[in-house]
Parts: C-alpha cells; structure tokens; sequence
C-alpha cells in the first residue's frame, strides 16, 4: 500500500497500469475527467468517461501541479507551522493522486499495449517527482524546524505522528545528502524505477506466454468437466480452437498440478511455471533482477545502510534484518521435520502404486491429495459445488463482517467499471451511515497481474472529506458460458483474506492521508488480512455459506468435519514454501553493494541449500525469477511480512477465542484497537495493548499442528 499522499505515486510504480476503454484522439473542448473531482458517489472513478490518452496527461498534470504546490510551501516567508507545512503538504497533489490511484489500479488488473507504454515512460518521471520534494532543502528545512521543537507546539496525537513520519521519510529519502550525493540518488531512483517496470511488463508476458497448451484432451484425465471446459475456452481465446490451455498462475505451484493423473502432463505444466520467466528470450528476468538488485544495494549504500534490507525495515515492525531471520529460524525446526515426515508419507504412497518413481515437486499435491482423501476422505471436487462464488460473498464474506462488525451492503449498478465482470456495493456501517465503496474483480485474465490485492481507488479523510472507495482483485478461473460460478476453498480463504484489507480500509477513520487505513508497514498490513481468513471455518459463519449450489443443502456435517480435520494437512509444505521464498528476499537483499552483480541461479540454489528445509521436494512459493513481490511489488526485503503477521492473526485469533470468539463486542474492540487506527500509533504498543503481550509464535504453530521444539 501507498505510505502518503507523497510517496504514493512512486510507491505504486510497482503495479501494472491500464484501461480497456477505447482510445479516442483527444478532445479540445473535452475536460479530462481525471483532472477534476469525480461527480459519482463517493468520488469514484467515471471509468464511464476516461479514455487511455487520459491517464498521461493527467498524470503529468498532476505532477507539475503538485511541484508548484511544494515550491510554494518551500517559499513560504511566515515561519514553518504544522498547518502551513505539514497540512500543506497532505492537502498537495489532489490531480496526481486521482489519476495515480485510477491508472495503477485498474493496470495492475487490466493492462494493454498503449497503457503499458504509459507506465513505461512515466514510471521515471513519477520516481523523478519523488525526488524533486523529498530532496528539496527548503522543503526539508521547515518539517526540520518543525521537528526540533515537535514536543512545543501543541499537536495532538495524530499530528504528533504525522510530523514524525514526515520528518523520518525525508532522512530516508535522502533529504540530508550533499548535493553531489542527490544526484547519484535521482539516478538510482530512476534507474531502479525502470528496472522494476521493464521486470514486471516482462513476467506479465512471460506468464501468458508460460501457458502449457494440450493437444489431447485424455492428458488432462482427472479435471472436472467444467476446468476442462474452461481450458477449452481459454486455448479459443487465445485462437487455438480444439486445443486446451492451462494458464499460470503467479505461484510456483499450479491448482491443477492436485488433480491431473498423468504425470508427464504434471511435469510439462510444472516445468512451464518454474521457468517462466528463464528462456533464455525476451521475457527472461534474471539480467533484470541482477541490474535491481545491484542498483539497491547502491542506493542503501549511499543513505548510509549496510545492505537494502537495512534501509527497508527501517520503520518495519521487525525493524531490522536480524529480527527478521531470527523470527524465521524459530519457525524451521518444526518445519523441517514437518517436511521430513510428509515427504516420507507420500513417498510411501507412490511405491504403494507399483509403478515407484522418486517424488518430484510436480506430484507433491497429486499424492497429497491422495494422503488427504486416504486419512480424511476428503475429495476437493466434492467440496466445489458448495462453494459458488456469489453466496460465498454475501453470505460468507459480507456476513461474517456483519456478525463482527455489524456493517451492511447493498449491490449497485450505476457506478462504472473497468471491465464488465466488476460488482460493486454500497458498505453501511452499523448505524445505517455510509462507510464507502467496495469494487470485486474476481476472475483471472491474461492482461491481470497474478494474485490477489486490495487498494483504494480513493483514500479516506477527515481532513479532505473523503470516504474510502477500495478494491478486491483475484486471479480466480472463470467458468466457461453456462457452467456454475464455482471455486475452490483456497479460494474462499483468498475472499476472506482479501476483504480483510477492505475492512482494514474500509474503518479508516484518520484525519491525514499519510496514517490513514492501510497505509501502515508491510509486516503490519498482513495482519487484518490473514486474521479475517479465520472467519471462512467459523461454524456460524460455515453454515451460513457453505450450500449446494444445485439444492441449496448445507454441507453434510460429515463432509464439514473432514474439512476442519484436514486443515493442518500438509503444513510442512505450506509453511516451508513462505519460509523459502521469505529467505530468498532476505538474502537477495543483504547483499552489499560492494558484492557485485549475482549469477541469478547459483544465487537461488546457494540461498536455498543454506536454510535447513527440504527445497529439492518443497520448492519456494516464488522463485526469484518471478518473485513479482520484491522485483516489482513493494515487498523488497519484506516478504517475511506474511509470516510475521500470521504470528500476529494467530495470536489475535487465540485472545477472540478465549473471549467468546465470534461476537460484535470482540469485533467492535478488535475495529477500535486494531482496524480503525491506521498508523497512527506505533505497530508493537498498539497490538500489545489489544493482545496483553508481545506477540509469539506459539499459536501460530499450533494453527498449523506444528510445535516449537520439533525435532
């Protein structure tokens, strides 16, 4: 997520950008509609009216205009107060923030060739504008002044954080470098900005291009008829009539690689993800990650720092890279012994086969789902029809919100969209008032970046009066024409996961953009997010959601059992996949400039041998060659943040289950000291005071059937 009004356009260089409107030649009587506030609801974007040729002008509008706006702060004669610096500062950069926010949002789900040229060309100029506020000295003497007396100056709480952080972000920026210093620093800035976007414009292409197509539909044996159907429609889309195409997805492991029967087919869609992005063509990576990597190991460098890892948890929850390691290190015994009895378990399985073949990491959730079904009997295609994606919105998601929260929504269909799939809802809070706009974009296309995300397509302040418009974006597979809207249980946990962001935003109740929601620490934003999955097995919440699509039948109990029997099935895997590729972040980024370029593969292969888990049968969840999170998504050096903050859900989870679990007063407390505050507070005193504790991982591990002194 953005940090402020200020970063944010930089900080979203990280996320792809486009529209499917079409392009029209612009228009001298036509006002571009990202430069003036929206007329709809909550301010929301009129995607109705903006046209591609929009997003550059506005963009470059938005920039000269904030400039303008910083400069006259910057001369201001009076002598710096909070109002005419700081506030000053929060209010600048409305056009930029409108288009930035409307732009990098609908691109990261939405791209196409003439947005893609926007963002390329932009992207430097954005890093650029960065620079030219953060390292202007005048700028940085005012919140200096104001700084030094801080303690005078009769802030409340809000401001008094506000101004820490706008102080702390200038000194990170660069804001006490020489001048011979900022110069290096604008280079590397623009140098790595367009590092990131050619990185992340390549593995888009190099995802699609991934794809395994199938000529004979025997070798997809054990998919539905319905993914089979959707393979179908897929291979027609991209104009191979008679063929089938499984896309990839952002992961190293595919959902298909759990059901298909023949293992070549297994192998050959294995082989496609992990080497996506390393053909050795015009979409490989890894000279673009060695040129990322060196660049920020430069940059920390020159701001004083032993390696980037350093500079980036600055202001990080864990702080420092050491405390990031160590965290995962508690975390690898059990792990590791974990992996050592699931791999012997599944080896097992494969000799008793008759056809004994060494366990690669394309039959892993081939022969674990055949574990799941043999000690649980658990079958995930008997699962799918219960899940149809509507009711588990409204009746799952939106309801368990209800039960906590007790806020409402209501579907609208005069907001525009980006892209016809989109629903989009009314949020009510509990005394009927409006608390904002949620958009859903759920289905997987070859121009959307993989994964899943929340954002704001506006950010909410008491200050600018704003309310939050925010979004939910997924990779989930459509069905094809006529065929049921049905998703997996990771896909139900992806929901729940995903609406906690938006419940996160959604609560904002700040007066400043900069601590507003969830413009909070990487090792912080997690939390909300991965506490909220909690609620997709809660009992109440299960029964409300989980019906047969065909009848409307609740789960049998029997099959609901399995499910919360099976839950801490294949943790060493699961667990050991995040550890891995958190590693590899870590080691990426402590490298220190004086290290020199890394051959990518001999690197990964080094980092991975070095942890202690099994990595030849658990490979990383990301391998570094599509590692879109750390070359091109804002978690350089913070991937641990995934971790770390399911030891905090966790240790959340447990106080709500000591408490009564799911109530409206342990929701109602969880939004006053957690969801509401934003960043106003520091992370580690705002969750002790709701935990009684520091956080530990204890119930962390017990969520996933592990213990601390496995051995």
């Amino acid at each position: 997520m953005p940090r402020s009004s200020l970063l944010r356009s930089a900080a979203l260089l990280f996320v792809l950008a486009t529209s499917n409107t079409a392009q029209a030649a612009p228009n001298a009587a036509r006002v571009n509609p990202l430069t003036v506030p929206s007329t709809l609801p909550f301010q929301a974007p009129r995607f109705d009216q903006i046209k591609d040729t929009d997003y550059q002008p506005a963009l470059e509008q938005g920039m000269a205009e904030q400039i303008a706006e910083m400069k006259a702060i910057a001369n201001n004669p009076a002598a710096p107060t909070f109002a005419n610096t700081i506030e000053a500062m929060e209010r600048s950069g409305r056009t930029l923030d409108r288009a930035s926010q409307a732009f990098f949002g609908v691109s990261q789900a939405n791209t196409n060739d003439a947005l893609d040229a926007v963002r390329s060309a932009e992207a430097p100029k954005l890093a650029q504008h960065s620079d030219a506020i953060y390292l202007d000295p005048k700028l940085f003497a005012r919140v200096q002044a104001l700084y030094a007396k801080k303690d005078s100056l009769g802030l409340d709480a809000e401001q008094k954080q506000v101004l820490e952080i706008y102080h702390s972000d200038f000194l990170h920026a660069g804001a006490q470098l020489n001048d011979a210093d900022k110069a290096k620093l604008r280079l590397l800035n623009t140098q790595i900005s367009t590092a990131t976007t050619d990185f992340q414009q390549k593995l888009l292409a190099g995802t699609k291009a991934g794809a395994l197509v199938v000529d004979d539909k025997a070798k997809l044996a054990g998919l539905s008829d319905a993914e089979i159907a959707a393979a179908a429609q897929g291979a027609k889309e991209r104009g191979l009539p008679g063929k089938y195409v499984l896309s990839l997805q952002n992961t190293t492991q595919q959902p298909a690689l759990a059901s298909l029967t023949d293992r070549a087919t297994r192998a050959a869609l294995f082989e496609k993800s992990w080497n996506r992005s390393q053909r050795g063509d015009a979409n490989d990576t890894r000279a673009l990650i060695q040129k990322i990597a060196q660049l920020r190991a430069q940059k920390a460098q020159l701001l004083g720092y032993p390696n980037y890892a350093a500079y980036s948890l600055y202001d990080q929850m864990a702080k420092t890279p050491a405390a990031a390691k160590g965290f995962m290190t508690q975390l690898v015994p059990a792990t590791a012994a974990e992996q050592r009895r699931e791999a012997a378990e599944l080896q097992k399985t494969i000799n008793a086969t008759g056809t004994s073949f060494p366990l690669a990491p394309s039959d892993w959730d081939f022969y674990s789902d055949k574990v799941r079904k043999a000690k649980y009997d658990l079958d995930q295609n008997e699962l799918k029809p219960y899940f149809e994606i509507s009711r588990v919105l409204t009746d799952g998601v939106f309801f368990a919100a209800n039960q906590l929260y007790g806020v409402t929504f209501k579907e609208r269909r005069d907001i525009p969209t980006y892209q016809p799939d989109i629903r989009v809802f009314t949020v009510f809070d509990k005394d009927g008032s409006e608390l904002g706009l949620m958009y859903f974009d759920y289905w997987k296309r070859d121009n959307k970046a993989g994964g899943a995300w929340m954002s704001n397509f506006v950010g909410q302040s008491k200050m600018l009066k704003t309310k939050p418009v925010v979004y939910n974006v997924a990779n989930f597979t459509k069905p094809a024409p006529g065929q049921p809207a049905l998703i997996t249980f990771d896909d139900v946990t992806t929901m729940f996961h995903e609406f906690g962001h938006a419940l996160h935003g959604l609560f904002a109740n700040q007066t400043y953009p900069l601590v507003s929601g969830t413009n909070t620490a990487r090792d912080w934003v997690e939390f909300p997010s991965q506490f909220n999955e909690h609620w997709a097995l809660d009992p109440k919440v299960f029964a409300n959601y989980v019906k047969d699509y065909r009848t409307g039948a609740v789960m049998p109990q029997a099959l609901v059992t399995k499910i919360k029997n099976a839950a801490k099935f294949n943790q060493g895997y699961e667990l050991g996949e995040l550890v891995a590729a958190a590693t590899l972040d870590q080691d990426w980024h402590s490298l220190p400039a004086s290290a020199g370029p890394q051959d990518v593969d001999a690197f990964e292969t080094k980092a991975l041998n070095s942890m202690g888990l099994d990595t030849k049968d658990v490979p990383p969840r990301y391998r570094t060659s599509y590692f879109a999170h750390i070359w091109a998504g804002g978690y350089a050096a913070g991937y641990y943040a995934y971790l770390w903050t399911q030891m905090l859900d966790n240790d959340a989870y447990a106080w709500f289950m000591a408490h009564g679990g799911l109530t409206r007063a342990n929701g109602q407390r969880f939004r006053d000291m957690i969801l509401s505050k934003g960043h106003t507070e520091d992370y580690a005193p705002m969750f002790k005071a709701f935990y009684g504790k520091d956080p530990d991982i204890g119930p962390m591990l017990e969520d996933r059937g592990l213990t601390a002194t496995a051995k």
